[in-house]
């Protein structure tokens, strides 16, 4: 286990670029701050995390559909969210270093890069992105990014009941991208210019919404347990009221401690019933939900739980990072719980240069990715190539060898126990997925 934390980012970043997960953007021409790439394995990682809350949240529910909407969206969106005239950082630049830092971010009132306290006045700095939507750059055609996905679902509410014919409780969940000029990003993917979010709007009668609070706090956080999060590493933080919206009744985080010190993957917020009045007001149109039973008319009240889709991922490789004494070597293994590993299987010929074993490994690796992702590799020795698949998580190796020529049977290694068992070819499909219960 790691017990230095002060390494691990930088053990991570280093893996992560090493074996295809993230790349810095735009790196041949000096990178961009703070923007990343997710490379072949990090796209299927983050794919995972993806498909595995998509499923819990709406495949295995019948109360949640989903939602995709534009990042663009009318201006007046901004105004009546308040991003316009409430979305401001306050920053300030140290006289001593020129560093520009956001006031919240001083360290018990110094700068955190050199430890003065001379600055600049505080002033007003806008997160969203402004562009211009058509050929002239005037300020009609002013528009934003969109610094959530959150208001996409706000003016798509009524849509969505007039073509579902659906009833509250009724959530609405979107995974999008999103954009936030932040004035200080950093600690690799955590906090990015360029990221996606996983939200819900959870659409209740008012009476019924502290319970929903409650109920979708508990179910976010197991989400992460789950998925193999250590419990010890996650914790729920209920914000203090000086830290609430105008406009929220509570708000609550899950953070992650990550080797930089706990920080939130996800806060599941009690918005109340502000955003649709908001939107009614600012479009006129009328968006109070009509019970059909009690015959009244009011505005839903919104649970929000919003989480990170980078910063899950980064929590769930942080999590299954380990190194290992074996031998006297250091082995270092992501374990990675079998829904999110980006490869399942490994296939390996024992000798690269015998026809025959690659051309059986080869068969081998074909059958089996119809059903299972896995890879083929001869490009090293066996023992590397082991090491190789334990660093990027793979659950299975499967080895093809001389003697598989003769028996019709393959060894299979487990990555966490790295125990190996003879199997015939014929049940490998089989064994496989049972153990990885696909």
């Amino acid at each position: 286990m790691i017990t230095q934390k002060n390494d691990v980012m930088e053990k991570i970043v280093s893996l992560c670029k090493r074996r295809g997960f993230i790349f810095q953007s735009s790196e041949i021409y000096g990178g961009l701050g703070s923007t990343w790439d997710y490379g072949p394995l990090g796209v299927e990682l983050k794919r995972n995390v993806k498909g595995a809350w998509w499923r819990a949240v709406v495949h295995t529910r019948d109360d949640v559909v989903g939602l995709d909407s534009a990042i663009l969206m009318h201006p007046k969106t901004w105004e009546a969210s308040g991003h316009i005239s409430n979305f401001h950082d306050i920053v300030i630049d140290c006289k001593n270093c020129k560093k520009r830092i956001r006031q919240d971010h001083l360290k018990n009132g110094k700068c955190p890069y050199c430890g003065t306290k001379e600055f600049t006045e505080g002033r007003a700095f806008n997160l969203m992105f402004k562009t211009h939507v058509g050929p002239v750059e005037d300020s009609s055609s002013a528009s934003y990014l969109r610094p959530e996905t959150a208001q996409g679902i706000f003016v798509n509410f009524k849509n969505v009941l007039d073509a579902t014919h659906r009833k509250l409780p009724l959530g609405i969940a979107q995974i999008g991208k999103s954009f936030r000029n932040e004035v200080t990003p950093g600690n690799f993917t955590f906090r990015m210019r360029e990221f996606e979010q996983m939200e819900i709007e959870y659409f209740t009668k008012p009476q019924d919404a502290d319970q929903y609070y409650q109920q979708w706090i508990e179910e976010r956080f197991n989400w992460y347990l789950n998925l193999g999060i250590k419990k010890e590493k996650l914790k729920k933080r209920e914000h203090g009221q000086d830290e609430l919206a105008h406009y929220a009744k509570g708000c609550t985080d899950i953070e992650y401690e990550f080797p930089f010190g706990w920080s939130e993957l996800e806060g599941i917020a009690h918005r109340a019933d502000y955003d649709l009045k908001q939107h009614s007001q600012f479009s006129g149109v009328d968006l109070q939900y009509h019970d059909q039973v009690t015959n009244e008319r009011f505005f839903p009240y919104v649970i929000e739980p919003s989480g990170g889709c980078d910063r899950a991922t980064l929590a769930f490789l942080t999590d299954a990072y380990h190194e290992e004494e074996v031998k006297g070597e250091t082995r270092v293994v992501l374990k990675f719980s079998k829904e999110l590993a980006p490869i399942k299987v490994a296939v390996l010929p024992l000798l690269k240069k015998n026809g025959d074993i690659v051309e059986l490994a080869k068969k081998i690796k074909n059958n089996l990715q119809k059903d299972i992702v896995c890879v083929y590799d001869d490009t090293a020795a066996i023992g590397k190539l082991y090491r190789r698949q334990d660093e990027v998580g793979t659950f299975f190796c499967v080895t093809v060898d001389v003697q598989s020529l003769e028996d019709k049977q393959v060894t299979v290694r487990s990555r966490d126990t790295m125990l190996q068992e003879r199997i015939p070819v014929d049940n490998l499909k089989k064994y496989l997925m049972e153990k990885l219960a696909l």
